[in-house]
């Protein structure tokens, strides 16, 4: 069975998902700053799972610390703990999870004591995680019915939280009591994770999936063969609206179009009220290499101009409802996250 992270107790494993499905390559981390550069360079990436890492990168930096007080111990894991921060910019989790080690160092009575804590506490954010993914699906499966052809953008499955998924974790649910579900996957343009990684997770979970190009959705939508979407988050904002993979705000426009819900499934830990509305959220650009070049080939011409938001935000106004651990948004347009924030 494949893994997204695990504490090794001096490593962490990741499944490097920039070489699915060719290969499925686990590499061990030994140090905090490697873990920083991993989630960076998107050796592992969703925004549960990179607060997962982040958690236990900062944990490692404890057990690999060289200080010689107790002062400079703290301060070497509170710059460990922002170099984790500084990684990627749009995912909540991230910061969430980052904060939460924070507060232990800043709590910490010993070297002996505080190592143990924050070693603790990131095998319980994993563990926790896994557990907030199930009942999240237990509380969206009742809203897919036997036969319903579901699509979904980029990953939002077991390898982008600590197991099980948010909006994949929804269909898993679903499948588990019974329900005959097909599964739409748009391969997300540029870095394919719903082709690389979405359909590799459903295959190997015997899941019927189709890919299809994310160009390809309003056809399938017109054509009456979608009857619901589903789709993770990365931040929702305080008025409901929700950063997801770019592209996904154009599925919403066309689902509200065709009369399809479209739901977003994510853990309390993405819903930021401090953040008011979606033109808040920060939107990370990539490197224009993931747009010219595909698996290394190139497939733009040098030296002309390249865009690449790695995220959209989707108004509220779109979405049917937000699914979480503790409940279901509906109306979100109306209620916002008022009732389920964090």
């Amino acid at each position: 069975m494949y893994h997204t992270i695990k504490w090794l107790g001096d490593g962490v494993s990741m499944l490097d998902q920039r070489l699915l499905p060719a290969k499925e390559v686990y590499t061990i981390y030994k140090n905090h700053k490697d873990v920083a550069t991993a989630i960076r360079e998107m050796v592992i990436r969703g925004a549960p799972a990179i607060g997962i890492a982040a958690a236990m990168g900062i944990a490692l930096a404890a057990k690999t610390s060289a200080a010689k007080t107790f002062d400079s111990f703290k301060a070497e894991l509170n710059a460990a703990a922002d170099l984790q921060a500084a990684t990627r910019p749009t995912a909540v989790n991230l910061f969430w999870a980052v904060e939460r080690m924070k507060k232990i160092i800043a709590d910490g009575a010993s070297v002996e004591e505080l190592t143990g804590r924050l070693e603790k506490e990131a095998e319980a954010i994993l563990e926790e995680d896994i557990a907030i993914n199930r009942a999240m699906g237990k509380n969206g499966a009742r809203f897919f019915s036997d036969g319903d052809t579901v699509m979904t953008h980029c990953n939002a499955g077991a390898l982008a939280t600590g197991g099980y998924g948010t909006a994949l974790g929804v269909i898993r649910a679903a499948v588990e009591e019974g329900k005959k579900i097909k599964v739409f996957a748009c391969e997300t343009r540029p870095y394919l994770q719903g082709a690389r990684i979405t359909a590799w997770e459903l295959q190997k979970d015997g899941i019927p999936v189709t890919l299809i190009t994310d160009n390809m959705a309003g056809h399938f939508m017109k054509s009456g063969e979608i009857k619901k979407i589903i789709v993770g988050a990365d931040r929702v904002a305080e008025n409901g609206d929700t950063a997801n993979k770019i592209g996904t705000y154009s599925h919403a426009v066309l689902a509200k179009e065709h009369g399809i819900p479209f739901y977003v499934a994510a853990p309390i830990s993405t819903l930021d009220p401090s953040t008011k509305n979606g033109a808040a959220i920060p939107i990370e650009e990539r490197g224009i290499e993931e747009v010219a070049y595909i698996q290394g080939v190139q497939i733009a011409p040098e030296g002309i101009f390249i865009r690449n938001p790695s995220f959209d935000v989707t108004p509220a106004k779109y979405i049917t409802a937000i699914i979480t651990e503790k409940g279901v948004i509906e109306n979100v347009a109306q209620n916002g996250i008022r009732h389920l924030q964090r």
